[in-house]
């Protein structure tokens, strides 16, 4: 296939999954798999079109944004706002790339394998159902009411994302559900703090991989990067609504039934 049409697929699939709950990465394998797109080359390319996506919640989320910077023309005092904003994501991010830091090379050569990746799906799922059938009654419903015990609990919690399939969505989700955060509080969460966190990912691997980028390339890389940026602003708006009406058990169940799938179209 020309690679050309592999960018806009693999910018498909990354933009409609990084913020669901059903591991960006696991459908990545599978479809750079099958389409024969691998190697160091491969894997510089899929972290690339990380901003794309990065780059569709800093658009649908700019005013949410504005308003971190401390003596902006958008600032406000208290809640998700300012100094008290960046304390919140700085919280929810350190854990995470601190242990990823430190087991970046663990991680990358013993992690990404079949069976991990299977199981980190199929347990996710079943964790998800869990989580809808035991979590707390929800005490928060709006995003300004996050409080600092929050952000540290649901930080600790992303750690487990650290292993390839869990999914950084997911875990940030249920970390906030079970912190008593509304649905919907939960998913925006998740998307806000996902722009650190993938921002320092991408930024870390770029820089280990830099010298696989070539000029040649160029168009390949944006071609990803615009289809998951715009991939992933429709799919962010569509998690959204979705959630006026249903709950996370869809991608539970969803999450289950395609991990043996993934297990044997990547062995």
């Amino acid at each position: 296939m020309n690679e050309s049409w592999i960018a806009v697929i693999l910018g498909i699939v990354l933009g409609l999954t990084e913020y669901l709950p059903v591991s960006s990465a696991g459908h990545l394998i599978v479809v750079a798999t099958a389409l024969d797109f691998t190697g160091p080359r491969a894997t510089c390319f899929q972290v690339f079109i990380q901003i794309g996506a990065i780059s569709a919640v800093l658009v649908l989320y700019r005013e949410r944004f504005f308003r971190l910077i401390p003596e902006g023309p958008f600032r406000k005092d208290g809640g998700f706002n300012g100094w008290r904003g960046l304390t919140l994501l700085a919280l929810t991010t350190f854990p995470a790339v601190v242990l990823g830091a430190i087991f970046h090379h663990v991680i990358k050569t013993y992690l990404f394998n079949p069976f991990i990746v299977a199981a980190a799906l199929g347990l996710g799922g079943v964790a998800i159902l869990i989580a809808e059938a035991y979590k707390p009654p929800p005490k928060v419903e709006e995003i300004d009411e996050v409080e600092y015990t929050h952000a540290i609990r649901i930080g600790l919690i992303q750690c487990l994302a650290l292993c390839p399939g869990v999914s950084r969505s997911a875990s940030t989700i249920l970390g906030g559900l079970f912190c008593g955060l509304d649905r919907k509080v939960a998913a925006e969460y998740s998307f806000l703090a996902a722009v650190p966190i993938l921002s320092a990912a991408a930024v870390y691997d770029l820089y280990k991989n830099w010298h696989l980028l070539q000029l040649s390339d160029l168009s390949l890389f944006i071609t990803g990067l615009v289809v998951s940026f715009i991939s992933a602003s429709l799919a962010v708006r569509g998690f959204l609504a979705m959630l006026q009406r249903w709950s996370f058990v869809p991608f539970g169940y969803y999450r289950i039934i395609i991990a043996p799938i993934i297990y044997f179209l990547m062995r």
